[in-house]
C-alpha cells in the first residue's frame, strides 16, 4: 500500500521521495557494537557506502560476518526491481536489503539513512566539517569527541518497502562556469543528490564567463578562459560591475575524484561543453576559433546572451573534437551534453566564410549552420559510443542521435518525442532553481522574471498529451537547473536548491503525485536537512550572497 496519510505522526517514516510501497511493521532494529553485516557477493559497494555514512556519526564499524543480522544481497531473479529498485525489510531481529542490481542496493542505503535518527546524518561533535557543513566525506577529528548519535540510540523502525523509480533520468544541473565552486563542495552536492535518489549531476563546465574543464591539448582554455576581470552586478543589461576578478578551474585529478565519489553513490556526472554559442571564454583563449580571427576578446563579464559564436571552419570542428575526446576520456558517463542553446546567428550572417560554408553544405543560409554544427559534434560523440544531449532551444530539428532537454516549453519536448528523440523535461517555469523561491524584498538575488515556488516544482508534468500516450516511452525523466549568475556561494546554492529539489526528486521517482501527502512528509524530512546544515527554511544572515 502507499505511504499512509498519518505519516506526520511517524517522523521516522517521512521518506522523500515516497517509496512505491511501504508497510509499517512492529518493533525496531537496534544497531550497536554487536551488529554485523552479511554482505553477499556483489553488495560490497553498498556495504562500504553504508559504513561510510554511519561510522563517522555513530562509531559503529558494521563489519562483515556470515551470521550478520543486517543482510545486503543481490538477487538477479528480482527482475521487477529493474536497475535501481530495491526491497527493504526491517524487523526487530534483523534487516534485509535486496536488489537485482548493485545500484538498487545503493538506493536502499539512502532509504536506510532516512530511517535513522536525523543526528545520524551528521559527523561527530568536534569533527572538522569544513565550511560547507557535515558529510561522510569530511576528514579530521578531535579523537575524543562524542559521536553525533550514541550507539544505543541508533535504531531503525520496523517497515517493509518495495521501491522502483518511475523514470531513469533524475537529474540536477549545477553551473560552475558563471561562479566556480571548489570540488569539496561538489562532493557535498553529490551526497545531497544521492540522499534524495537523484542519479545525474550535469556539470555545466563552460560558458561565456568561464571555462573550468582542463584540456591538455589546449591549456589556454583554463589558463586564459578560466578567469574574468570582473562580474556584472544585477541582471543582464546592468551598467554596474563589481571590479573584482573571478576565476577557477578543476584539475583532471579533482574531476576524476568527483566522478568516482559520485559513482560510489550511484550518481553519474554528465559533462556539458557548450557549442557553438556560450563560447566567449574559449574565444578569449583562442581567437582563431571565431568568425573574426584577428579580433581579441576578453572573457565576458556580463550576464545574458553573448553575441559571439564559434566560426565554422574545419579547424574549429577539429578543435572541439579534440576537446570532446578529452572530456569523454575523463567522464565515463554514457551521455555528453553539447549545449546548443541561445546561439545568435548575426556573426554568421555577416561572415563571408560562414556564408560560403552554408552554400557548400547545401544549406538555405547561415542560420542553418546551428543545426549543421550540432550534427557534426553529435556525430563525433555518437561515433565514440556515447549519447549526445542538447538543449531544445525552440522547435527546430536536432540530429536524431541527440537526447533532447526541453527548457522553454513542454511542447518542444513532445515535438521532439514525435520526431523520435528521447526527451528530458527541464521546463524553466518548473525546474529552474535560479528563480526566486518566493516574492518579497527579503529574498536574495535571483534570476529576474518570475518566482518558482515549491508547489510549482511539484507541478512538473511528465505525462504526454492525452491523445498520444505512446510518447510516454520517450520520456527519460526530469532535471532541475541552477544557473549561477546570481549565486556565488555554496550557502546560496543550497538555499535556492532546497527544499525545491525535494519536490523534483519526488516527481522524478514517483509516478503519481499527492501534494498534501508530500507536504506532510516534507515537514518531517526537514529535520534531516537541518541535521545536514542545509538552509532550507531561511537564508542565514551570515551566509547572505556575497558579490562575485
Amino acid at each position: 500500500m502507499d505511504l499512509p496519510r498519518p505519516a506526520r505522526h511517524r517522523p521516522d517514516l517521512t521518506l522523500v521521495p515516497r517509496p512505491g510501497r511501504l508497510s509499517p511493521r512492529p518493533g525496531r532494529f537496534r544497531l550497536d557494537a554487536t551488529t554485523r553485516l552479511r554482505v553477499a557477493p556483489g553488495a560490497e559497494q553498498a556495504a562500504d557506502l553504508l559504513r561510510g555514512y554511519l561510522t563517522p556519526a555513530t562509531g559503529l564499524r558494521l563489519e562483515h560476518a556470515e551470521d550478520g543480522t543486517f543482510v545486503l544481497a543481490l538477487d538477479p531473479a528480482l527482475t521487477g526491481l529493474g536497475e535501481e529498485g530495491y526491497g527493504l525489510t526491517v524487523a526487530a531481529h534483523g534487516v534485509l536489503l535486496r536488489a537485482a542490481r548493485p545500484t538498487g542496493l545503493l538506493r536502499g542505503v539512502q532509504t536506510v539513512r532516512q530511517l535513522l535518527p536525523p543526528e545520524a546524518l551528521t559527523a561527530p561533535t568536534g569533527r572538522d566539517t569544513g565550511p560547507y557543513g557535515s558529510g561522510p566525506y569530511d576528514t579530521g577529528s578531535t579523537g575524543s569527541a562524542p559521536y553525533a548519535v550514541p550507539p544505543h540510540r541508533v535504531e531503525l523502525p520496523g517497515v517493509e518497502i518495495t521501491d522502483v523509480p518511475a523514470h531513469p533520468w533524475r537529474g540536477m544541473l549545477l553551473d560552475v562556469a558563471r561562479h566556480f565552486q571548489p570540488v569539496s563542495y561538489l562532493h557535498r552536492f553529490v551526497d545531497l543528490l544521492a540522499l534524495h535518489k537523484l542519479n545525474v549531476l550535469q556539470l555545466h563546465l563552460t560558458d561565456d564567463q568561464g571555462w573550468r574543464m582542463p584540456v591538455e591539448a589546449y591549456p589556454r582554455l583554463t589558463g586564459t578562459g578560466g578567469r574574468r576581470a570582473q562580474s556584472m552586478v544585477g541582471p543582464a543589461g546592468s551598467t554596474r560591475f563589481d571590479g573584482r576578478a573571478h576565476g577557477g578551474a578543476y584539475t583532471r585529478a579533482e574531476l576524476a575524484g568527483l566522478v568516482a565519489h559520485a559513482a560510489a553513490r550511484g550518481v553519474t556526472v554528465v559533462p556539458e561543453i557548450s557549442v557553438p554559442g556560450h563560447v566567449r571564454s574559449a574565444l578569449a583563449a583562442y581567437p582563431e576559433l571565431g568568425n573574426a580571427p584577428d579580433r581579441r576578446l576578453d572573457v565576458w563579464t556580463e550576464w545574458g546572451v553573448c553575441p559571439t559564436v564559434l566560426g565554422v571552419g574545419d579547424h574549429v570542428l577539429d578543435f572541439f573534437r579534440t576537446v570532446l575526446d578529452e572530456v569523454m576520456d575523463l567522464f565515463p558517463a554514457p551521455y555528453v551534453h553539447l549545449g546548443g542553446d541561445e546561439v545568435p546567428t548575426g556573426e554568421w550572417e555577416s561572415s563571408p566564410a560562414a556564408i560560403a560554408r552554408a552554400a557548400r553544405e547545401g544549406l538555405s543560409g547561415p542560420r542553418e549552420l546551428h543545426g549543421w554544427f550540432m550534427a557534426r559534434m553529435a556525430d563525433h560523440v555518437a561515433g565514440a559510443g556515447r549519447r549526445p544531449v542538447a538543449w531544445a532551444e525552440d522547435g527546430a530539428t536536432l540530429p536524431l542521435s541527440c537526447t533532447v532537454m526541453s527548457w522553454r516549453t513542454p511542447e518542444h519536448a513532445w515535438a521532439a518525442a514525435r520526431r523520435g528523440h528521447d526527451v528530458i523535461h527541464a521546463d524553466h517555469r518548473r525546474t529552474y532553481f535560479d528563480y526566486a523561491r518566493a516574492s518579497g524584498p527579503e529574498e536574495p538575488a535571483a534570476q529576474p522574471g518570475h518566482t518558482t515556488d515549491l508547489r510549482s516544482v511539484y507541478g512538473v508534468d511528465l505525462l504526454p498529451p492525452p491523445d498520444e500516450p505512446g510518447l510516454a516511452g520517450r520520456v527519460l525523466g526530469v532535471q532541475g537547473q541552477l544557473w549561477t549568475e546570481f549565486v556565488p556561494t555554496p550557502a546560496h546554492i543550497e538555499y535556492l536548491t532546497y527544499p525545491r529539489l525535494c519536490a523534483l526528486a519526488e516527481r522524478a521517482w514517483t509516478a503519481s503525485g499527492d501534494w498534501r501527502d508530500f507536504r506532510d512528509r516534507l515537514d518531517g524530512h526537514g529535520a534531516r536537512l537541518t541535521a545536514l546544515g542545509v538552509p532550507h527554511d531561511a537564508l542565514p544572515a551570515r551566509t547572505a550572497p556575497a558579490p562575485a
